[in-house]
């Protein structure tokens, strides 16, 4: 790899941010230009379904700190629409070409849609960025008749901030709530749900939608009917990766990077945050991607730190963690429980809906879920640190 004398992130992201300031603390003087779709400057997206939901925290309050502060030139508000590799230039959709030496992919994730629902709909919304979350808490009041479809950790928070604004709040899934986190979670998030006077579907989906009056008229697939003004569509999100189509790079769920976060085949472009792909070493090796804020922290820094050092980077080994709050309590997790085939409850009381668990798949522990016991879940945290996980490499 060349001289780097001007790196490029695109992504004015909390991945992208903490790139930039870990160039600066490394000891780049060079030129930073930070491209970014949204006008704003980066922000915080957790409080997005939580307290901007409930009407607690406007921009100024998610706004991230020390933005301004890396000499960076920012360009927001036109996204990036091309990367040529070969050239060493990034395209935006008004038409500027930024040139590089190296660069930063950090463009993150974005929302899932269902034909459903016309995603254009004044009364139809998801929860992705601060607008989203902005219009949304706008309409929130008691008179408020909210259908949420999609019971993952979005779709949760965004019923109990509902809730506490009165909202009636109906909420349907193919899945239990906070399926990833696994039975004992879920089975806690619907007790929450269900004491909350949250009108809960599970095991179905939207079957008919109808117009009705300013709202709709939703039949579900078990035959129940939901009259909704509000709509919020939660099924999951994709990797912002279409604008990288044609630039020769591999491709699909993510942008295939390797243990360093170097993308796959190109040595002066490195990935961090969502739109990641890469063989995590404390998994043996597992290829997966992660979409928590803690990722987005520790790949912004790791990338970073790749780039600079060229042949010599070292590889990227992570321990996923994540939280969710709602209802007043807080779920964590660490590891990956979505490979479990048990749960080991080692603090507290399911029943009661505080607890830690460790999650096995066989004998290997590979990760735990806590709902209020944040310091039983530390040391199963420090337990797969230290010991690694013994996993078969495989794509996932």
């Amino acid at each position: 790899m060349g001289e780097l004398d001007r790196i490029v992130v695109v992504g004015a992201s909390l991945a992208g941010l903490r790139s930039v300031a870990t160039l600066r603390a490394e000891g780049f003087s060079g030129s930073i230009t930070v491209i970014g779709d949204e006008p704003e400057m980066p922000y915080d997206r957790p409080p997005l379904s939580k307290e901007v939901m409930r009407g607690e925290h406007g921009p100024a309050e998610v706004r991230l700190a020390g933005a301004d502060e890396h000499g960076a030139v920012w360009r927001l508000g036109s996204p990036a629409v091309t990367l040529d590799p070969v050239g060493k230039v990034v395209v935006t959709a008004d038409g500027v070409e930024t040139p590089y030496d190296g660069a930063v992919l950090a463009t993150g994730s974005g929302t899932r849609s269902l034909p459903s629902f016309d995603p254009a709909a004044q009364n139809v919304h998801s929860v992705r960025k601060l607008d989203d979350a902005l219009r949304l808490s706008a309409t929130l009041s008691a008179e408020t008749k909210l259908l949420i479809v999609g019971c993952g950790f979005v779709g949760i928070e965004v019923a109990s901030s509902a809730r506490s604004r009165g909202a009636q709040v109906t909420v349907v899934g193919l899945d239990p709530p906070v399926a990833p986190a696994g039975p004992l979670a879920s089975a806690a998030a619907v007790r929450l749900l269900t004491e909350a006077g949250v009108r809960l579907h599970v095991g179905e989906t939207v079957a008919e939608v109808e117009a009705a009056g300013s709202g709709y008229r939703v039949t579900l697939s078990g035959g129940a009917v939901v009259e909704a003004d509000q709509v919020v569509v939660a099924v999951g999100s994709t990797p912002n990766v279409g604008w990288l189509a044609g630039a020769g790079l591999e491709l699909g769920d993510g942008v295939e990077c390797d243990e360093t976060l170097r993308v796959a085949g190109v040595a002066d472009v490195v990935a961090a945050g969502d739109i990641v792909r890469w063989p995590n070493p404390a998994f043996g090796g597992l290829v997966m991607r992660v979409e928590h804020w803690s990722n987005a922290v520790e790949q912004g820094v790791a990338a970073a730190k790749t780039l600079l050092a060229g042949a010599g980077a070292t590889p990227f080994g992570s321990v996923p963690s994540f939280w969710s709050d709602h209802f007043g309590i807080r779920l964590q997790s660490v590891g990956l429980p979505r490979l479990a085939t048990r749960f080991e409850v080692v603090a507290g009381d399911p029943d009661e809906g505080v607890f830690c668990a460790a999650a096995y798949a066989g004998e290997t522990l590979v990760g735990g879920v806590a709902y209020g016991m944040p310091r039983p879940l530390v040391m199963i945290k420090v337990k797969l640190a230290k010991a690694g996980v013994a996993l078969q490499p495989a794509r996932s």
